[in-house]
């Protein structure tokens, strides 16, 4: 089995609306599927809504959210003339290829995965029974992958486990049953943002953590923006320099501050002799990042019939993309034709 199975090359990645945005988010996917991976292949971007069900949710703030991720996605730049936008749940073929993926996985795979561990754990602390879903939703994201013969998966690496799960679930069944899917890869980025929270510098900047502080949303207001940028966890020392290791803190806002200006966190990092100056510099680059893109999302937002369109196009494009793929897998199982 060759490495692609259709000769045009074909991206997916997907954002789940466990939370608000943020910048994090944007600086280190959003933007380059905005800038790059729209316009050098036949890209599909996905709002995976059926995500957020593996944990108790809220179901007007997931309906809430999903719209808003949309919306959100469509205001950084991604152009419905150029890719394909959509939600996970408003295409049936997601769910359909993910019973089979399940029938290909085996459990010690579904138990191995780290996401699985970790956030079974936070469930059980919270004194929450863990949901079957948490455990076997790898093979979900494999169906959201394998169903459009995906060439690439861009991911950060927390993702990269579940992009080898899809590839090795595409390679077994294909073993099995024939060659039905065209087996994926996971790509990085070339100069990858990588944004932390600003209270706390050593984890990611997470979109459904609790505390919030450390956290700058897409649609903040610009003083609240300000406000936790100049009030960012540093380090000992006065002396601004980029250092992951002995300076994290400092080291999270150069990084912050490079990705946003187009500069190399090093080359900056001797531009200024004290931390309030960095944190205001830092502030001010943010604010112009994000003041075009909330104005573009207030456009969309005034005119909700606009998005309705351009969410059903991309869900009845998704469809017939995948409609094929996934009634090729459900004949090469054993399954009848749908009636």
């Amino acid at each position: 089995m060759t490495e692609t199975k259709t000769a045009r090359r074909r991206i997916f990645s997907g954002i789940k609306p466990s939370g608000h945005l943020t910048l994090g988010n944007y600086l280190g996917a959003v933007r380059r599927w905005v800038q790059e991976d729209q316009h050098r292949a036949d890209a599909l971007f996905c709002v995976v809504d059926l995500h957020a069900l593996t944990v108790e949710h809220d179901p007007a703030r997931v309906r809430r959210l999903t719209r808003q991720a949309a919306t959100l996605l469509l205001a950084s730049g991604l152009d419905p003339e150029q890719c394909t936008l959509f939600v996970q749940s408003q295409v049936d073929e997601h769910a359909r290829l993910s019973y089979l993926m399940e029938c290909t996985a085996t459990d010690g795979e579904m138990r191995r995965m780290i996401q699985y561990k970790e956030k079974a754990v936070r469930e059980q602390a919270r004194g929450r029974s863990v949901r079957l879903s948490l455990l076997t939703y790898p093979a979900l994201m494999a169906a959201d992958i394998l169903a459009y013969g995906t060439h690439e998966v861009p991911v950060g690496e927390d993702q990269t486990q579940h992009v080898e799960l899809a590839r090795d679930l595409a390679q077994r069944f294909n073993q099995r049953y024939g060659p039905v899917f065209t087996v994926p890869r996971a790509t990085r980025p070339r100069v990858s943002a990588r944004v932390m929270d600003l209270q706390d510098p050593t984890s990611k900047m997470g979109k459904s953590h609790a505390e919030t502080a450390g956290i700058v949303y897409l649609l903040d207001e610009p003083d609240v923006v300000r406000k936790k940028i100049m009030r960012a966890v540093t380090d000992s020392g006065t002396e601004v320099r980029y250092d992951r290791t002995e300076q994290p803190g400092v080291a999270n806002l150069l990084d912050v501050l490079a990705s946003c200006t187009d500069g190399k966190p090093e080359v900056l990092a001797e531009e200024f002799s004290s931390y309030g100056a960095l944190k205001g510099a830092t502030a001010e680059a943010v604010l112009e990042v994000l003041r075009p893109l909330q104005a573009r999302h207030a456009e969309l937002c005034a005119d909700p019939s606009y998005m309705d369109g351009v969410l059903r196009a991309g869900a009845e494009r998704a469809r017939g993309l995948a409609r094929p793929q996934v009634d090729e897998a459900y004949a090469a199982v054993g399954l009848l034709p749908p009636a």
